[in-house]
């Protein structure tokens, strides 16, 4: 019996590894690498679509090792060309434009008003975006308070930093770009260059040559 040796065998767990972290790559893989890759994405995925209510695009980079909850009312799309990282925390309702970056660490939670990314929008490790806030009255304790959504929106083409926290009822309009560790609580102009806790203007990007 001839036993067929794979000479790249024991390098795949790392390469799938470091596509977990650094799922860009998965676009870049030579012909030879793409051929797992792709079969590993299109068993996750229909798995991912089978256990939970989501929707996944074309060409899509899912990591195995992000947590995503869709239970019905709560449902997920994500458009074509996406990435979502290792770690993430991704609760419906949620929606993703086409070529959204979701990388390593960040949590989004739709609360009944739920989330929408529009295109191209990028969001760098460990951003936390909460579609709804706990009331604060004396008279109880945070836990047992009602539960407000009003939703939250990210435009076309913007740039998260990493560390940044965005709050329920914000829109950050298209081209905006949040500054790492900023604190946004409140809606961003398009083209805006925002930072600080809580965030602030700082420039403008048509001003960028």
């Amino acid at each position: 019996m001839i036993e067929h040796h794979d000479p790249l065998l024991k390098y795949r767990e790392q390469h799938k590894h470091r596509l977990n972290y650094m799922p860009w790559l998965y676009w870049k893989l030579k012909p030879k690498h793409l051929q797992w890759a792709s079969a590993w994405q299109q068993d996750y995925q229909a798995y991912l679509q089978d256990m939970e209510d989501i929707e996944i695009g074309e060409d899509c980079f899912i990591s195995p090792l992000a947590h995503i909850f869709a239970e019905p009312g709560r449902k997920i799309k994500i458009g074509d060309r996406c990435f979502i990282a290792a770690d993430c925390v991704l609760h419906g309702p949620l929606t993703l434009g086409n070529e959204v970056a979701i990388n390593h660490h960040c949590t989004l939670d739709g609360g009944r008003a739920g989330i929408h990314i529009a295109d191209q929008a990028r969001l760098a490790a460990y951003t936390h975006a909460y579609a709804f806030n706990h009331g604060m009255k004396i008279q109880a304790p945070i836990y047992d308070q009602a539960v407000t959504s009003k939703g939250i929106y990210i435009g076309r083409d913007v740039w998260i930093g990493a560390d940044v926290g965005i709050v329920d009822g914000v829109k950050i309009a298209d081209y905006a770009v949040i500054a790492m560790n900023s604190m946004v609580t409140r809606s961003i102009e398009p083209y805006s260059i925002v930072a600080g806790n809580p965030a602030k203007v700082i420039g403008d990007r048509r001003d960028k040559k």
